[in-house]
């Protein structure tokens, strides 16, 4: 079952690891293409200090909030009248950061199977991204970047944690190829700021996708 237009609208969904500029990007489509963009909710969510605290007392928890988050973004997306630019996937809500924290011993087995329940049912319902964009960085990268935001609960991301996601994103990445419109950019010696023409070349492509 899906609710949307007989002609929904297009939207993009920015994929990838904590740091990796997920938002820097989406600010900057959003601008260039006058699509509406979607951020992820970090400043105001509730349990993310908590747990960076205590993993295992709140993995189940914020991985919720963040799924019932990102399934009310996917259905504005979907229902909108103009284009939109999403931060990050409900997909990856699930098969990185909810299956990572399970391997990890931080979310115990009855969690996880409740939550893989909710997100399968739940992402039934909804319009898959009209592409996929994939960010991706080496973890020295991305502890550089995460250390120049300065958010503090970051702070307790260990370089470790960080090397797991981006195996689970690759791993990811590579099976997902069949089911989504991935677009893979590497980031490594990639600055948004500076590097015009690749900046124009991803915009160029994006709307040669999707619209």
């Amino acid at each position: 079952m899906n609710d949307s237009h007989d002609s929904p609208q297009p939207f993009v969904s920015i994929a990838g690891n904590i740091a990796v500029g997920k938002t820097t990007l989406t600010d900057i489509i959003a601008e260039r293409l006058d699509w509406r963009p979607f951020y992820e909710s970090v400043d105001d969510n509730p349990y993310l200090s908590d747990f960076y605290d205590d993993m295992l007392r709140w993995s189940f928890h914020l991985q919720v909030y963040f799924l019932s988050k990102r399934f009310q973004t996917q259905r504005q997306m979907a229902l909108g009248d103009r284009p939109a630019i999403q931060d990050r996937t409900i997909y990856e809500d699930a098969v990185i950061f909810a299956k990572s924290l399970h391997e990890m011993g931080n979310m115990s087995h009855r969690d996880w199977e409740n939550y893989w329940d909710l997100f399968n049912e739940m992402t039934s319902y909804l319009q898959k991204p009209s592409v996929i964009i994939y960010l991706k960085a080496s973890t020295d990268t991305l502890m550089t970047r995460l250390a120049m935001r300065g958010r503090d609960f970051e702070k307790r991301v260990s370089p470790e944690y960080l090397h797991r996601l981006n195996v689970a994103y690759n791993r990811w990445i590579d099976e997902a190829q069949s089911e989504f419109n991935i677009l893979t950019i590497e980031t490594d010696k990639f600055n948004v700021f500076n590097d015009k023409d690749r900046v124009d070349e991803l915009i160029g492509n994006i709307s040669d996708l999707c619209c």
